[in-house]
């Protein structure tokens, strides 16, 4: 028996799409510093990680709104107010 020439398609055809690149998370990041308001003694309170910004997408529109939790020990240096927490929100960049 002779087979169809050119119908055995499906030994050359590779898998559709392929595979995806595996991309590091982290290698997309930037680090930011968080400030807190002058009332408090203690100005620099942190740093938190942001996706950079990519096209329409920009790195300080995604930290805007975001609510940090601080002791008012750290951000007053006074170990005696430790029990306190104050919530903070990112206003501008």
């Amino acid at each position: 028996r002779k087979m169809a020439v050119g119908k055995n398609k499906r030994l050359t055809k590779g898998k559709k799409g392929g595979k995806k690149k595996v991309v590091d998370p982290f290698a997309r990041k930037d680090w930011y510093d968080i400030k807190a308001p002058s009332v408090f003694s203690q100005r620099s309170v942190g740093r938190t990680l942001i996706t950079k910004t990519t096209g329409t997408k920009i790195a300080s529109e995604g930290l805007k709104g975001r609510v940090f939790e601080f002791s008012l020990a750290d951000l007053n240096k006074d170990e005696d107010q430790a029990f306190r927490k104050m919530k903070l929100r990112v206003e501008d960049v």
